[in-house]
């Protein structure tokens, strides 16, 4: 007796045990790429169509019957059945109840393998442009405070010890970027995953007379694949993805740990905005800062989805294996995680207070503009070795004295040098440690409005390209 209960049953026996069906069903996630599936049957059916494949009646009504498909999908009067495994096989189901045996030659010259690829290729060409997007308006969001901070001096760190004092919109600027080198590496690698791998069947191609380059061309892909092994085996594509998600994240996660520092009392810095911010259950006078630490904890999520896939691709033969679809839920995982994180730093940091009397406050009560005596000293012949060791020297004598550099008497410093005068009060100003830095790159208040300037110019080119390759409905 045949199974006829599955669309590829012929071959079978036995029904398949219902463990093995919940075990092996991907419809639980893979229903995410219903839109996708979709469309790439649409431009399939159109092909086999145009090449006499199918008649051209059969054509129209799968197209039709695809359409009435879709729009019940949209309208959620479809429910997925485990039984029918995946998004391809309840669609073709849905399909063939629709319009009847005719639906079954839907799948002529493909298989599920090169189908579930380009779903995927598809499915990440949508998001990373929409990714690109949300980076665009984080970078804006940046630049926003950066305007409103150009005259905001704070400390600068390394060691997370005071080290220099900086404008407040240069440290903002050193995150514009960052995430402009992510929004490139998205951008550099929308060229790889716009490939069509439809055409390839399950590893060697069809005997069918198809036209790949039709396809490709109904659905927007630049090429084709070139190896119809590596077209269904290939998910580089994906990990490239999860690797640029995964540095995307790391720079929301330092961004978020500097918020998490600025928003404590101990800093004062910055005050984010109570709609990004939850309380405590027990103490009354709790504001903390969720959404930046949550972010930081999904970091790990997301880095946990691309070992993962680097670890179910390494030692698979060619050409598709069962192992391939745990490339899915990672993926998804992955585009929520970042999107949701980009979607709430944009008004996070659109709203983010900045408590300018306090940076100035902390930059006057520091030794942060030490290493400017010394390049003083320097500039008045002494070599920079000892001038290094007369201010630390000075430096230690303020700590034992309860002062700061600013607050010493000229006789003061000369104990330390001769070469000290009048004009060193004048070098110490927190503005003119900063803007004496007036060089490309550079923290001084010029250096920072025309990198400001810069980085204005290369959103333009970006939101140009994300409306160049942005999809209309």
């Amino acid at each position: 007796m045949s199974v006829v209960s599955k669309l590829w049953g012929g071959r079978f026996t036995k029904q398949t045990d219902r463990l093995v069906e919940e075990y092996t069903a991907s419809i639980t996630f893979d229903k995410e790429l219903a839109e996708e599936d979709i469309e790439g049957s649409l431009a399939h059916a159109a092909m086999l169509g145009k090449q006499g494949i199918i008649s051209a009646e059969d054509a129209e009504a799968i197209r039709e019957g695809l359409l009435k498909v879709r729009s019940k999908i949209r309208k959620g009067e479809i429910e997925f059945s485990i039984a029918d495994e995946d998004i391809h096989m309840n669609i073709e189901k849905h399909l063939i109840e629709e319009i009847g045996p005719v639906g079954g030659k839907l799948h002529t010259g493909r298989s599920r393998n090169d189908q579930v690829a380009t779903d995927m290729h598809l499915y990440l060409r949508r998001r990373v442009v929409e990714i690109v997007d949300q980076l665009h308006k984080l970078q804006s969001a940046l630049i926003e405070q950066a305007k409103a901070n150009t005259d905001t001096i704070v400390p600068g760190y390394t060691h997370l010890q005071r080290a220099q004092p900086i404008l407040f919109a240069h440290h903002l600027m050193a995150y514009v970027s960052m995430f402009g080198r992510d929004a490139d590496r998205l951008m550099d690698s929308y060229k790889r995953i716009n490939v069509l791998p439809l055409g390839a069947g399950a590893l060697a191609g069809t005997t069918f007379p198809i036209d790949r380059h039709f396809v490709a061309e109904q659905l927007g892909f630049d090429r084709v694949y070139e190896n119809s092994l590596d077209a269904v085996s290939d998910r580089d594509f994906i990990v490239e993805f999860l690797a640029h998600a995964s540095l995307i994240m790391m720079h929301l996660s330092r961004l978020s740990e500097e918020l998490i520092l600025w928003s404590s009392t101990e800093f004062r810095f910055v005050e984010l905005d109570d709609a990004f911010c939850t309380g405590s259950s027990i103490m009354p006078q709790k504001k903390n800062p969720d959404v930046p630490e949550l972010v930081r904890g999904k970091t790990g999520r997301v880095y946990g989805h691309l070992v993962g896939l680097l670890t179910v691709l390494k030692s698979l033969p060619l050409a598709y294996n069962k192992d391939m679809q745990e490339d899915k839920e990672g993926m998804f995982d992955t585009v929520r995680t970042l999107q949701g994180a980009l979607q709430l730093f944009e008004r996070m940091i659109a709203t983010m207070t900045v408590n300018k009397d306090r940076m100035r406050e902390a930059v006057n009560q520091d030794f942060s503009n030490a290493t400017d005596i010394a390049d003083f000293l320097v500039g008045k012949g002494m070599p920079f070795r000892q001038a290094h060791e007369v201010i630390g020297k000075t430096v230690l004598y303020c700590i034992r004295n309860g002062k700061f550099l600013l607050d010493l008497t000229l006789d003061e410093f000369k104990q330390f040098s001769q070469l000290f005068d009048e004009s060193i009060y004048d070098v110490l100003k927190p503005e003119t440690v900063v803007n004496a830095r007036d060089v490309y790159g550079g923290t001084a208040k010029p250096q920072v409005l025309a990198a400001i300037e810069r980085a204005e110019r290369e959103l333009e080119r970006t939101a140009e390209w994300v409306a160049a390759h942005g999809e209309s409905e």
